[in-house]
């Protein structure tokens, strides 16, 4: 993973959001991926947005993802989804993301609202510790990459997990075709 220099995210919650901290320490003892494989590594903060990010810690970006907030509204009703797609993808936002939300027009969510909403830092969201009923789209590509990296939550710090672990997470829909 470049030259990051990871340990298990439980031991640093000092490099995670809140929401994401309690997700990990709210992790089943069942779930398919144990928890000890969920790293974190602390970054500088000037460096979190990914093509700076990867450059400056020698990371490919076909091993780095993205988590970005799609909202879309139908009958009044605003309707949040979070995308997962591998940075040299982007998602199909007014296409399959669209669809799956049942909405006539999906577009990024409004920073403020992202923010807000996941408790974490703009360009930190993770899918780890999002709200509860929000669906968690994962393009098939995301989950057959053995290790990604993708947002803490917060900008000074990246998570490290199996790839095949982001498409079993809580409300996960592996989707093939998610990204373009």
């Amino acid at each position: 993973m470049g030259n990051l220099k990871t340990e298990p995210a439980r031991s640093r919650p000092d490099l995670l959001a809140d929401p994401v901290a309690g997700a990990l320490e709210l992790w089943p003892a069942d779930a398919p991926v144990d928890v000890e494989n969920v790293l974190v590594a602390p970054i500088d903060a000037e460096l979190a947005d990914t093509a700076a990010f990867c450059a400056a810690y020698d990371v490919g970006l076909d091993v780095s993802a993205n988590c970005v907030v799609i909202a879309g509204k139908r009958e009044g009703e605003t309707r949040y989804a979070a995308c997962i797609v591998l940075a040299t993808t982007r998602a199909d936002v007014n296409g399959v993301v669209r669809r799956h939300l049942n909405v006539r027009k999906a577009s990024f969510a409004p920073m403020a609202e992202a923010v807000g909403m996941t408790g974490m830092e703009y360009g930190g969201i993770t899918p780890i510790g999002l709200p509860p009923e929000w669906p968690i789209l994962v393009d098939s590509r995301v989950i057959a990459v053995p290790h990604v990296i993708v947002g803490s939550g917060v900008r000074h710090s990246k998570i490290v997990i199996p790839g095949p672990a982001l498409g079993v997470l809580p409300n996960a829909e592996v989707i093939e075709g998610l990204a373009k």
